[in-house]
């Protein structure tokens, strides 16, 4: 079984997801967002091993758990990204822009791309680049049990902002159509911040792809 234990971490509230390998007792971090050794800690109680990060962006509120991470366990887990985003991860992913200090994390290593496979114990999940957010933005999709951590692509009822550096809107729509709205309707989408939703509901009310609001 595939177990997801989500966290709401760090100054913006932003979603963080344990994954495991009920069976294997492998496990995966998404987004690392805050207090990296509370993820540490559940894990341990659950005995299992966290063997990968793997970041859906670089901004900072996704990844400023990394370091509690890494300096808890031995070996060090292996930290994937889109190689589109490495310069925002070299630049705390921004942190220093809204006033706000993080540990410096290990550098990836990882290079991320559309359409790979990671491995979690007995789970792959498809690498589905999606930029617009941010240029190496990418989500994680588990079509055996129908999940997509989606980062900042779409959230319930809106979509990611354009306004930060790397971002643009008309890329991002382009993203979600083709990387998001192409997958069956009853997939669950596990996002970067706010409640879960499924590519059908955002199909049919999602006021950016409806075209009930414009940028």
């Amino acid at each position: 079984m595939l177990s997801i234990v989500p966290f709401v971490l760090g100054p913006v509230m932003t979603n963080t997801f344990l994954l495991a390998d009920s069976e294997t007792k492998e496990a995966a971090v998404i987004d690392p967002a805050w207090e990296g050794g509370v993820i540490v800690k559940e894990a341990e109680k659950h005995n299992w091993h966290i063997r990968y990060i793997w970041v859906t962006h670089a901004h900072f509120d996704h990844m400023a758990g990394t370091a509690g991470i890494t300096d808890s366990i031995q070996p060090q887990p292996e930290i994937a990204l889109h190689p589109d985003d490495l310069l925002l991860w070299h630049n705390q992913g921004g942190a220093p822009f809204f006033g706000i200090r993080i540990d410096p994390a290990p550098l990836p290593t990882r290079e991320l791309e559309h359409g790979q496979l990671l491995r979690l114990g007995n789970y792959d999940f498809e690498v589905r680049h999606a930029p617009g957010h941010s240029p190496g933005h990418v989500m994680f999709y588990c079509a055996a049990e129908n999940v997509l951590f989606s980062g900042d692509v779409i959230f319930m009822g809106s979509i990611g902002r354009t306004d930060l550096p790397g971002g643009d809107y008309d890329t991002l729509i382009t993203s979600i159509r083709t990387q998001v709205l192409t997958l069956p309707e009853k997939t669950r989408i596990l996002n970067g911040h706010g409640l879960e939703t499924t590519v059908g509901r955002e199909r049919k009310h999602n006021p950016f792809l409806t075209g009930g609001w414009q940028i």
